[in-house]
């Protein structure tokens, strides 16, 4: 990776250990206020993306994201995160890190270096041409996610990207490049900071478009979520009232018999 990727070029500020805090606080946020507008330029892009993993799914696909470092976690968080929220089953939506789980709480050494191992990795869940692999990798340059995504299109696996650098590696081997240019880093390369940020936006836009568009929500409320605790009985419960029109007691009663919104207002009978 050249020294003169976006994602690595010298922050616009210097001296920051000279900071107080305040002036550290505003500088960071003046940064972050340019992510979501780095995000919408790219819009095109994101829904040429979600448009093809809703077919997918449709034709009973699978999405997979691959990444390293802090792409490779926010790949898995986002895709840890749709079971619970949306009540569908865990191999729907599946992120992969390089190193392994285990690199979710600490760095593996070389893990990202390894062009033939997210492949494997990708082996172990039968990965066909039915699913979609989107690589994440803020500098564009990660071996692991370029690998991967070279051989899924060897496979007739459809592939996309999101990346924060242009004309990038993991772009040029994705059919759905998605690029989003945040600019340089407030401390220079910590590519967890703005690209960090920016990765999670897409792919929150990608996992909650694909949902709707799955019949996963309904107006606006999560019907299918997984009552995990009190607070989403609760809000299970309030969703039932308000829809059926009816109290509280009456509507957690449904709410614990049926197992989920969705279910409880199918089932409620006058």
């Amino acid at each position: 990776m050249s020294i003169n990727s976006i994602t690595e070029q010298s922050s616009y500020y210097d001296d920051l250990e000279n900071m107080s805090i305040i002036e550290l606080l505003t500088n960071i946020n003046n940064e972050d206020k340019k992510v979501p507008l780095a995000v919408e330029k790219a819009l095109p892009q994101i829904e040429g993306l979600v448009e093809n993993v809703v077919k997918k799914f449709l034709s009973g696909g699978r999405l997979f994201y691959i990444g390293a470092g802090t792409s490779g976690r926010l790949g898995v968080l986002d895709a840890s995160e749709c079971p619970p929220t949306y009540g569908v089953p865990d191999n729907w939506v599946i992120g992969l890190i390089a190193g392994g789980d285990g690199a979710l709480r600490k760095a593996v050494e070389n893990a990202e270096d390894d062009t033939e191992q997210a492949w494997k990795d990708l082996q172990e869940f039968h990965i066909n041409s039915n699913d979609i692999l989107v690589g994440i990798a803020a500098s564009g340059g990660t071996p692991y996610v370029v690998g991967g995504l070279k051989e899924a299109n060897k496979n007739g696996v459809l592939t996309g990207c999101i990346t924060c650098n242009i004309n990038s590696k993991v772009a040029a081997v994705s059919k759905y490049p998605i690029e989003i240019i945040v600019g340089s880093e407030f401390v220079t390369g910590s590519t967890r900071m703005k690209a960090g940020t920016a990765q999670k936006l897409v792919l929150n836009m990608i996992s909650t478009s694909l949902m709707v568009k799955l019949g996963r929500v309904k107006g606006n409320k999560m019907v299918d979520m997984q009552l995990t605790n009190n607070k989403l009985v609760k809000r299970g419960t309030l969703m039932i009232a308000k829809e059926l029109g009816i109290d509280e007691v009456k509507a957690k009663e449904l709410l614990l018999k049926y197992k989920s919104v969705r279910n409880a207002i199918d089932n409620y009978v006058k």
